[in-house]
């Protein structure tokens, strides 16, 4: 009897697919840095006009937005070019939900370097960049993704603020490690007017937190606490505590001894919130949650994305109960909560 044939003939495009997609990123980064989105959300749509608004060749121009038509940010009716809704929502700098400096942390030179080392960083079991990775102490890096990547935060940081229930009022303190941009802290400040946040970060990145603590008009309840999370005393009595994708960048062990300092921090019946990308038990679903862990691979010596039940285990030995997972839709990422 002869063989059954294949279901499917192979076929090598997706190979030639994935190994190009560094080209679509460089696509979106050339528009995002030529406000070729801003300029057709003004009227500019054909490549002409493109070309003195931008201050870029026509054929340039034409080549770049057909390659975006073709990626999906744009649609063409001749010669004439168009806004999807998702790239007048978000690629428009003219729009609230702008996100476009996010390429200049997703796609910058560190991590772009991070990823060109990463057969090493696979035979080493960690990132090839230097010993610590993007966790050296006072990482610029960080400073960048603080600046670049607080409106992609705004949705998780109003979920966050509704799960707790902050819109009730109660008088709160809330501790938000790793602040970053402060988006988090500064949400539930603003829903709720007897909150007190403290902010945990490297000193330069808490400039950026405090900029934005101002424009939200939440400053002066707003404390700034300068350090390495591991090692300035946090206090105590803390109602909220906020772990905002950070402890994906430790192996389990550390971030064991992390939660049960934090543990320590909080009062009795008290929520911890972790922000991550939390991966089904298979690790491969859903695939934009699941494919974090290569990042943590390139980028950090022993940084993962943790399942539901590491977390739970993570937790429950630091002390925690009720130990509680949400996704975020539309975003990948979820919440795991659990009670002081």
């Amino acid at each position: 009897m002869p063989d059954a044939k294949p279901a499917t003939t192979p076929s090598p495009a997706l190979l030639f697919d994935v190994a190009g997609r560094y080209a679509d990123t460089a696509v979106l980064t050339a528009a995002i840095e030529l406000e070729v989105f801003t300029a057709i959300g003004e009227g500019h749509a054909t490549a002409a006009a493109l070309a003195r608004r931008c201050e870029a060749s026509a054929r340039g121009m034409r080549i770049l937005c057909d390659t975006l038509t073709i990626l999906g940010f744009l649609t063409k009716n001749g010669d004439t070019y168009v806004l999807t809704p998702d790239s007048a929502m978000f690629l428009d700098k003219r729009s609230r939900a702008y996100l476009g400096g996010i390429t200049r942390f997703v796609g910058g030179t560190p991590n772009r370097h991070a990823f060109a080392l990463l057969t090493e960083a696979v035979r080493k079991g960690g990132t090839a960049m230097s010993e610590q990775g993007s966790m050296e102490p006072e990482n610029p890096l960080w400073v960048e993704f603080a600046r670049s990547m607080a409106p992609m935060m705004h949705l998780p940081a109003e979920f966050i603020a509704a799960a707790l229930g902050v819109h009730e009022g109660k008088p709160s303190k809330v501790l938000d490690i790793a602040a970053g941009h402060g988006v988090f802290g500064i949400t539930i400040a603003r829903h709720n007017h007897n909150a007190e946040i403290t902010a945990v970060d490297w000193p330069s990145v808490l400039d950026v937190a405090l900029e934005n603590a101002q424009h939200a008009g939440v400053v002066t309840r707003y404390h700034l606490l300068p350090g390495s999370v591991f090692d300035v005393d946090l206090g105590t009595g803390f109602d909220i505590v906020l772990i905002t994708g950070f402890l994906h960048h430790f192996d389990m062990a550390t971030c064991e001894t992390l939660l049960r300092k934090v543990h320590r921090a909080m009062a009795p019946g008290g929520r911890v919130v972790v922000l991550d990308f939390v991966p089904n038990e298979d690790r491969i679903t859903p695939p934009d949650t699941a494919k974090f862990s290569i990042t943590m691979l390139a980028m950090t010596r022993a940084g993962d994305a943790y399942t539901f039940s590491e977390y739970q285990r993570l937790l429950d030995n630091a002390g925690f109960r009720s130990v509680t997972l949400e996704p975020i839709p539309p975003t990948p990422l979820q919440i795991v909560v659990g009670v002081a």
